[in-house]
């Protein structure tokens, strides 16, 4: 039997989310049934909501970054019970069974993809709801344990923004003696910042301006230079090992794939809505490589929220009534917020 819940949702491209109600599954023998206690909000969200990376699903419950406590578990569950702490991200289900997800890499699933917790169409046929709720029902194996150290609510970004900086740091060894810059001090580069630095990193901000430079360096950035003055980019040539592109804004690759060492990587983790010009030179001279990555595994997810804990590294969040997600839709896309919006759940 299903159960109606609360939530807010999109009921067209482009149009204002409204609270209405939706279907959660019955739990099943190896499902979790979370009481949500905080949600944040993600670009990706806004994108997703507006079309912007294609044809969508609607009515749309858009919310990738969950947290909460179970309220109930199925019978075959062992590995949590009621009143656990834990969390949700950006996938709720894959295949299971290609290279990918044996490796722990489930977020490149080859076997059809896997399942976002949003817009999406879970294996039982039927449209995937998020966060933006008060409920869910998520199979247990994409499941994630929140540490008493992090509270509910500054976790909640974790599970994307953080993540999703966390995997390329990871993958490209950053460590003592690398050199990292992080373009842009936004939901994901706040975190990006405090990552870098807690993994030994040297860390530069680029940004447009100045304006953001006491919260960078505060974050733990040791340089903080604004793009907008053409010096930084002849004083940094040649610095970096590993770039994060944090934006969703076109860039001048050419100019900052310079700021690349021999062997040095510029990772896109925002995607811009429309195509980017790339000419093969701004690669060539240096052996340079331009990559994206996406989010992490469930236990890559896990091992970045025990990190968070131990290092003391959380999400700078504003919390809002749920009655004000449209307003912070245009204040993210206005760069209006620091650094990351996240939804109480027991307003909707």
């Amino acid at each position: 039997m299903t159960t109606t819940i609360a939530a807010y949702a999109a009921p067209a491209a482009k149009a204002p989310l409204e609270r209405t109600t939706i279907e959660r599954r019955a739990v099943g023998e190896h499902d979790v049934l979370i009481d949500i206690a905080f949600v944040g909000i993600c670009h990706s969200d806004i994108h997703q909501v507006r079309e912007g990376w294609g044809t969508a699903i609607f009515p749309m419950v858009p919310g990738h970054e969950i947290t909460g406590t179970v309220a109930e578990v199925g019978s075959r569950v062992t590995t949590y019970q009621v009143g656990d702490r834990v969390g949700v991200g950006c996938m709720v289900d894959s295949c299971r069974a290609c290279e990918n997800c044996k490796a722990g890499l489930e977020q490149y699933c080859t076997g059809g993809g896997p399942v976002w917790t949003y817009n999406a169409v879970g294996r039982d046929g039927l449209p995937t709801y998020g966060g933006y709720a008060q409920q869910v029902v998520v199979d247990r194996d994409f499941v994630v344990r929140i540490p008493d150290a992090l509270p509910l609510d500054v976790a909640a970004p974790l599970l994307c923004a953080g993540i999703t900086t966390y995997s390329p740091l990871r993958h490209w060894h950053t460590g003592p003696g690398t050199k990292v810059a992080v373009i842009g001090l936004g939901g994901l580069g706040h975190m990006g910042v405090q990552l870098a630095h807690a993994l030994g990193a040297e860390v530069t901000v680029l940004s447009q301006s100045l304006r953001k430079q006491d919260d960078g360096l505060r974050l733990g950035a040791d340089h903080y230079r604004a793009t907008s003055d053409p010096a930084t980019f002849a004083d940094l040539a040649g610095s970096f090992d590993l770039i994060l592109n944090t934006v969703s804004a076109p860039l001048d690759f050419a100019a900052y794939l310079s700021l690349l060492r021999t062997d040095g990587t510029l990772v896109n983790l925002g995607l811009p809505e429309d195509p980017v010009q790339l000419t093969l030179q701004s690669l060539n001279g240096n052996r340079r490589s331009l990559s994206t990555s996406g989010i992490g595994g469930i236990a890559e997810t896990q091992e970045m929220l025990d990190f968070c804990a131990a290092r003391g590294v959380a999400a700078e969040i504003e919390l809002i009534r749920a009655d004000q997600i449209n307003d912070a839709y245009e204040r993210v896309l206005a760069g209006d917020v620091r650094y990351r919006f996240v939804i109480d759940p027991a307003t909707i």
